[in-house]
């Protein structure tokens, strides 16, 4: 007799012999009958969830669908789409755009029979998969791949063997084209350095030279040189090395979606597109700038390399002075300068057009707006593109101008433009959702400012103007 069966015939009887004379007038036999009642059900109840687990695993081993599995995309370790058509271009794409993209600079062309045609497509498998899987019959795309189970940590809730919990990896060509595209309209991501892992990693340790000096003796963490007259004998130094671990994160993207929506693919392939990249484009510029560095990537406002400008003495509140700039500018590392960037809250854009430098008894503009005096796209301030974006703090609040430099920030992924293995689609049934999961982490280069050789205020490629 089938197992569960068996568990269920128990369980009738046990409720049987629960309203049985004998049990109702017996206090410790009717507790003992319904502790066993419950480890009964117990039982029950875990049996038809493993075996509905089985049944949604379940993939075709003979017959016409096995000859439809899903075959390999191979995308390079680095992935250039500037093959294809200049970023200027690339940046009035749309989702499906950057699709065909990806796949004229891998030479790839699908096969409908063992590949998804569009992002929307997949999507509306997974739901599929999903569905079936609730009840307990087995209808999966074949063409669908399950996202690697982990366990390097203690799962919270249900793992990835579940499809409507952990998901199906997204196609290569379409997670490739995803993050190309949020790479591309991002003005924090295309100047980060960028760093991909491989899909059998969860972090990176890469060595970082632990220099806080310019000091003779301090350079690189302590490699010394000497002039020698003949004969002369110098004394041993080496470089000191200090190690910067980057842990991956978690970051979930969720869109609730319409019955009415779900009935069209060519809506779903659209707003997903468009949706996914926006959205992980925005949390992972939020977290470059101000991100706590806790289950998140470390931003520049939260490191210790920071320097922080005091407001001037006397300066009135939510206000930026020309002498602010000056100093913020003052403490960019001369090597940083030629990246660096302002980063600013509109709010602050009225201060900006107000700032000038007196000389004699007239003055000169400081700020160049874009289009204008500039010629450029942003407007700017000595010599530096000045950047609006949506994750700088409100005006007179620290954060609500910066001068960075973001090439000294490293961000770490797995999912991305260059390793696109580990991206995965969820549909959580109930709810309607579909949810795309990216792992990355990133933080400074730099661990502390540095100490120039002659003069004694600290340099760094994170600067930012304190509370006004």
């Amino acid at each position: 007799m089938d197992e569960l069966q068996q568990l269920r015939e128990q369980l009738g009887r046990a409720v049987d012999e629960l309203g049985s004379p004998a049990v109702i007038a017996d206090a410790a036999a009717y507790e003992r009958m319904e502790r066993s009642i419950s480890d009964l059900q117990g039982q029950i109840e875990r049996l038809e969830r493993a075996r509905a687990r089985s049944a949604a695993l379940a993939r075709p081993v003979s017959g016409q669908d096995s000859q439809r599995a899903a075959a390999p995309i191979v995308v390079p370790e680095s992935l250039s789409l500037d093959s294809v058509a200049p970023l200027e271009t690339r940046r009035g794409w749309q989702g499906d755009d950057y699709t065909r993209a990806v796949r004229r600079a891998i030479d790839f062309t699908p096969d409908p029979e063992r590949h998804f045609r569009s992002f929307g497509e997949q999507l509306l498998a997974v739901a599929s998969a999903s569905l079936s899987a609730r009840s307990g019959v087995a209808r999966q795309d074949p063409r669908l791949q399950r996202a690697e189970v982990s366990f390097d940590r203690a799962p919270t809730g249900m793992g990835e063997l579940d499809p409507s919990s952990g998901g199906f990896m997204v196609q290569t060509d379409f997670s490739t084209a995803i993050f190309a595209r949020a790479y591309d309209m991002g003005q924090l991501l295309s100047r980060v350095r960028k760093l991909p892992i491989s899909s059998t990693s969860n972090g990176i340790k890469i060595p970082g030279i632990d220099e806080t000096s310019r000091a003779t003796g301090s350079r690189w963490g302590g490699v010394q040189s000497y002039w020698l007259g003949e004969g002369g004998t110098a004394t041993a130094a080496k470089p000191k090395f200090r190690l910067i671990e980057l842990d991956l994160k978690k970051l979930m993207a969720n869109w609730y979606v319409s019955d009415e929506m779900l009935a069209d693919a060519s809506v779903v392939n659209s707003i997903a597109n468009e949706a996914f990249s926006e959205e992980i484009t925005f949390m992972t510029e939020n977290a470059v700038v101000r991100g706590s560095g806790s289950g998140q990537p470390q931003g520049y406002l939260n490191s210790a390399a920071k320097i922080t400008i005091a407001k001037e003495v006397g300066q009135a509140s939510t206000t930026i002075l020309y002498e602010n700039i000056l100093k913020m500018w003052s403490r960019m590392w001369g090597r940083s300068r030629q990246n660096a960037i302002w980063l600013i809250n509109q709010d602050c854009e009225p201060q900006l057009y107000a700032l000038s430098q007196v000389i004699g008894t007239a003055g000169v503009p400081v700020y160049l707006p874009p289009n204008g005096i500039s010629g450029q796209p942003y407007g700017v301030l000595f010599g530096r593109p000045v950047i609006p974006v949506e994750y700088a703090s409100t005006l007179g609040t620290e954060g609500d101008i910066s001068l960075v430099d973001l090439s000294q920030y490293v961000l770490a992924d797995k999912g991305g433009v260059q390793a696109a293995s580990s991206m995965h689609v969820a549909f959580l049934t109930d709810e309607m959702v579909f949810r795309i999961t990216y792992r990355v982490d990133g933080e400074s280069i730099w661990h502390s400012p540095l100490t120039p050789f002659q003069g004694t205020n600290t340099l760094s490629p994170f600067i930012t103007l304190a509370n006004r």
